[in-house]
């Protein structure tokens, strides 16, 4: 009689390696697990022969870097998806790809289960449950890590009996999570908010350089094209700008984030190249946008963070805001400039063909355009209902 199966997804960490067997010696069931390469820069083979040692059925690697940037970074950039206003997403972003792989995986093989190896306590279980459940209603998910509850110490432990090879000890109990458009660092004396963290957990925003320089990015329809003058695909953008910020130290973010499941968590962010595309495409939509359609844009930006937040990227809402940011960014073209200075960086030029910021308007010198005699009358019909108001509640005096 054949054994029912799971697909986990597997990174190759602590987690993820002892529940495969976990998930054979509580469930009896056949792993079959899913590797994707979203640019945390892993090896995909090792991984897979990491996993074909710890006994699974198959073992699936994949190389999803190109639609991670694709599908979830641009849609998050037309939106300068911020959580909170300081959290570009980077994981959460990551959540629904995954998802995703892990339905098709499952699909075609017949599996009965998904898993993956969230905790009780983050947001990422909530994210990929849910995702996955939107796209397959009918399949069942277990996390191991949420219904064991072991602790650190104790998931090491069962490691150690179990001969599963792990990257941390408890040493550096630092649980790491990266991807292309950043890199998220938790534990260990970073649970504590007074401390501040220490240098050796971060690898992208290293300071190596202290003489200014200066950046230039082009826009299309508010996607990054070249960098520098040079035409590149995103991917390349990204990959560059993460050496190039991250060598100033920019793109360090140390935030108490209010999770999803109702406690606040100190989560420590790399992000170099994430906030400065996203900075400079709010530059660009401030010179191009309607104030109107600006002042609006910024109220739905709030809520489209919160929902690729909470895990709810397949949702129509998400999906209906998407569809007004795609309408947004047909004139968000041009270029913006950018000086980068140790541990900290500014927007300090912008043009497009679409600006609407007109020098003849905005100048105060002798060549000014404006008519200051219109605003006369301008102020009088802006101010009617105010006007009205007053002077009828003076009546009661």
């Amino acid at each position: 009689m054949s054994k029912d199966k799971v697909v986990l997804a597997y990174s190759g960490g602590l987690d993820t390696s002892v529940a495969i067997k976990w998930l054979m010696q509580k469930y009896s069931l056949d792993v079959i697990t899913l590797t994707v390469d979203i640019g945390q820069g892993i090896d995909l083979e090792e991984i897979k022969k990491k996993a074909e040692n710890l006994g699974v059925k198959k073992a699936y690697v994949l190389d999803l870097k190109e639609e991670f940037v694709n599908d979830y970074i641009i849609p998050a950039i037309k939106a300068n998806a911020m959580y909170e206003g300081v959290y570009p997403l980077a994981t959460a972003l990551s959540r629904p790809l995954i998802a995703k792989y892990l339905v098709k995986v499952a699909k075609e093989n017949g599996a009965k289960y998904v898993a993956h190896g969230c905790t009780g306590k983050g947001n990422d279980q909530v994210r990929i449950d849910l995702g996955v459940k939107a796209l397959a209603p009918d399949l069942e998910i277990i996390a191991p890590v949420r219904e064991w509850n072991f602790s650190r110490e104790e998931e090491i432990d069962y490691a150690i009996e179990n001969n599963i090879p792990i990257p941390v000890s408890r040493k550096s109990p630092f649980s790491i999570d990266e991807n292309l458009w950043g890199r998220s660092i938790e534990g260990g004396i970073l649970e504590d908010p007074w401390q501040e963290p220490p240098e050796e957990i971060y690898q992208w925003t290293k300071l190596e350089k202290e003489e200014p320089s200066y950046i230039e990015i082009t826009f299309e329809e508010g996607i990054p094209v070249e960098l520098n003058g040079e035409r590149k695909n995103l991917l390349q953008i990204i990959e560059n700008l993460n050496e190039i910020v991250g060598s100033y130290g920019i793109g360090r973010i140390d935030h108490i984030e209010n999770r999803l499941v109702g406690i606040k968590s100190r989560e420590i962010y790399e992000a170099p190249s994430a906030v400065v595309i996203i900075k400079a495409h709010e530059a660009l939509e401030d010179m191009v946008l309607p104030r109107e359609l600006a002042h609006f844009k910024k109220i739905l930006e709030g809520k489209y963070a919160e929902l690729v937040y909470y895990g709810l990227w397949f949702d129509p809402f998400r999906e209906a805001i998407q569809a007004f940011m795609d309408k947004t960014q047909e004139r968000i073209t041009g270029k913006v400039r950018i000086k980068l200075m140790p541990w900290n960086f500014s927007v300090v030029g912008r043009m497009s063909p679409y600006s609407l910021y007109d020098h003849g308007l905005a100048t105060y010198d002798k060549g000014s355009t404006f008519s200051t005699e219109s605003a006369v009358g301008f102020i009088k019909l802006f101010g009617l209902q105010n006007y009205l108001y007053a002077l009828r509640g003076n009546q009661n005096d």
